[in-house]
């Protein structure tokens, strides 16, 4: 759907500075919460801009001025109250084409008055006096703001196919989303709102105002035990927020979550991820490439003469890549080692239990699969170089590092070397026919993986799952309408089965 009329954002100076700093020629600081508030509102699709009074001091204007530049906005100088005009001309005319909101921090009754004049909904924010002026908003928090904003934006449109996505993730991977326009609080182009929720707030009160929960639970685990078995919520402890939402979902079973817990979890466990893939047998490939799973083994322990049985048992031959049966939400997740012999599991630093899987040589390239609803996307990256190369440079030691940090990528030379050696390609259909069958199995409306294609075999072998990756190699003109719709969908297929 399309929303034509534009919402325009006025922040008063008293909302953003800390009232414990400034005068003139005191440190001028935002309040806590202000930058945090400015950082979203800039990726918001609304048009913000910042005001303070003509008679400000020259270093809080020019500090304000700054501030709005930094992040975007524009900047007003309210008229002196003296005059007959108590608004800056630009905020009269706004007010005749779009739906307008002022937020504020100080009650001004004249000030009110004259915005509400010209249509302007004022939202009043953390103000001990308050105001009993019926047609301003009071809120307690700076936090509670966004939301604020967000429902009477919804009100404002008065349209019943806006829904609002309430999101938690952490911050750097929200600030990744938003930059590249993923978090609207201006409806996007199929009518999603995206609020933070904030678990400094009372979470009832917020999810009752939200239609769904977008969420990335790994980023708010504490602590996964690594002698369980990880079955969701078995063996996970998560932050306090994260907590409540599970506990909410409980509660309300039918609301519409992205995704559900239960169906996330098994991509926390290597072992699980191992379990899934090796599945891939059951697609045909009789006359393509063949699809499958890395070859692997769970191990407790690095002991030499129980390794080497276990090994012989399983037909596992070095080189090993070693990684950490957890899979994500701690710290050491991905602390890996490439193994060339069995001496050197020897003091190995990578945590138990771990898995052991057979590494293969891939002409170091890695195909990076992305499936954001009913569409499938792809990108190639550098990857490792083949097992020969790495052993040349390794000092008969084990190749240690952390595959989201310091992974070994192949040099521009062994990129060459490769291209020359192997002309194995992509078959991108049998790839696309993986992805559906994850999709059926998983349950997940946002997920990705990684493909190798093995030198000299051709087979394709899927070496990791993720739930909702950045998929930032995907260009955003395709990515964001995908992202989107991928959400819309989700919500509709589960109130359609609700119904049912």
């Amino acid at each position: 759907m399309a929303v034509e009329r534009p919402v325009r954002l006025v922040l008063d100076a008293s909302l953003l500075l800390d009232p414990f700093e400034g005068g003139v020629s005191g440190e001028v600081a935002l309040r806590p919460g202000a930058e945090a508030l400015l950082r979203r509102l800039r990726y918001s699709n609304l048009d913000v801009a910042i005001c303070g009074p003509e008679e400000m001091p020259t270093n809080v204007s020019d500090f304000l001025e700054k501030t709005a530049n930094v992040h975007s906005f524009g900047y007003i100088l309210l008229p002196d109250p003296s005059g007959h005009l108590l608004l800056d001309e630009s905020m009269l005319e706004w007010s005749r084409s779009s739906s307008c909101f002022y937020a504020t921090s100080r009650v001004d009754e004249d000030l009110f008055s004259e915005l509400q004049s010209h249509k302007w909904r004022v939202i009043a924010v953390d103000n001990e006096r308050g105001t009993e002026d019926s047609g301003v908003v009071n809120i307690s928090k700076l936090e509670e703001l966004l939301l604020t904003l967000a429902t009477l934006i919804k009100k404002e449109i008065a349209s019943s196919s806006v829904l609002m996505v309430g999101y938690a993730m952490k911050q750097s991977r929200e600030q990744d989303f938003a930059k590249r326009g993923a978090f609207p609080l201006y409806p996007s182009k199929n009518g999603l709102i995206f609020v933070p929720l904030s678990f400094e707030l009372p979470l009832a009160s917020q999810l009752n105002e939200v239609d769904m929960i977008l969420h990335k639970m790994t980023d708010e685990i504490v602590n996964i035990d690594p002698n369980c078995s990880i079955s969701f919520p078995k063996g996970i402890s998560f932050s306090a927020g994260m907590s409540e939402i599970i506990r909410f979902m409980e509660e309300y079973p039918d609301f519409c979550i992205i995704d559900p817990f239960k169906n996330i979890s098994p991509l926390l466990d290597r072992l699980q991820i191992q379990e899934i893939l090796v599945r891939l047998q059951e697609l045909g490939t009789e006359g393509r490439p063949k699809l499958r799973a890395p070859h692997s083994l769970k191990v407790k322990n690095f002991h030499g003469s129980e390794l080497q049985k276990q090994l012989a048992e399983t037909n596992l031959s070095f080189p090993l890549i070693v990684k950490p049966q957890v899979a994500c939400g701690v710290a050491d997740a991905h602390n890996m080692a490439l193994v060339f012999q069995v001496e050197e599991f020897s003091n190995l630093s990578v945590p138990l239990p771990a898995i052991l899987q057979e590494y293969i040589d891939h002409g170091s390239k890695i195909f990076k699969f992305y499936v954001i609803g009913d569409k499938v996307f792809h990108a190639v990256k550098n990857s490792m170089p083949n097992a020969s190369l790495l052993k040349s440079s390794s000092g008969d030691e084990p190749l240690t590092f952390n595959s989201l940090k310091t992974l070994p990528v192949a040099t521009k030379e062994q990129l060459l070397q490769n291209r020359v050696q192997d002309n194995k390609s992509l078959d991108i259909d049998v790839v696309e026919e993986a992805a559906k069958f994850l999709k059926e199995s998983l349950g997940l409306t946002i997920f990705g993986f990684d493909v190798v294609v093995q030198e000299g075999s051709g087979d394709h072998v899927i070496v990791d799952l993720n739930y909702l990756p950045s998929f930032k190699e995907v260009p955003d003109s395709e990515a964001m309408p995908a992202f989107w719709d991928a959400i819309r969908q989700s919500y509709e297929s589960k109130k359609g089965k609700g119904q049912t």
